[in-house]
């Protein structure tokens, strides 16, 4: 039985944001990867697409979700089931930013609309 101890959990930063991946194909051999997303207060990633489907629960703060040509803003307690394929922005909150508990099939692509494939980003793998 694969047990994933805090201490070993695997921390991913990027200009946007800060990923902990707490199971993945290479952490804890897990067929899904399941991770945090914290994202301080008016900072947004960028437009990105996924070949995957993607849920997010959002946890704390709240968030402008730009997602296939809708823009909808969440807060604690909602949940955002992204399409695959869908181009998708997210921005925290201007005061609270947001944190958010995410999860995605193994192996999942990112990509900028109309380009390539893309990459396996390092808290999915």
């Amino acid at each position: 039985m694969p047990v994933i101890r805090s201490t070993e959990t695997r921390r991913s930063e990027t200009a946007a944001g800060v990923m902990t991946t707490f199971a993945s194909p290479t952490l804890g051999g897990a067929g899904s990867a399941l991770w945090r997303v914290d994202v301080g207060a008016n900072i947004a990633g960028p437009l990105h697409v996924f070949d995957v489907e993607q849920v997010w629960v959002f946890v704390e703060g709240g968030a402008t979700i730009e997602l296939g040509g809708e823009t909808v803003s969440v807060t604690a307690g909602d949940t955002v089931v992204m399409p695959a394929g869908a181009p998708r922005k997210v921005a925290g909150d201007p005061i609270l930013g947001f944190s958010a508990i995410v999860t995605a099939p193994a192996g999942a692509k990112a990509g900028v609309p109309g380009g390539a494939a893309g990459a396996t980003p390092p808290w999915i793998q």
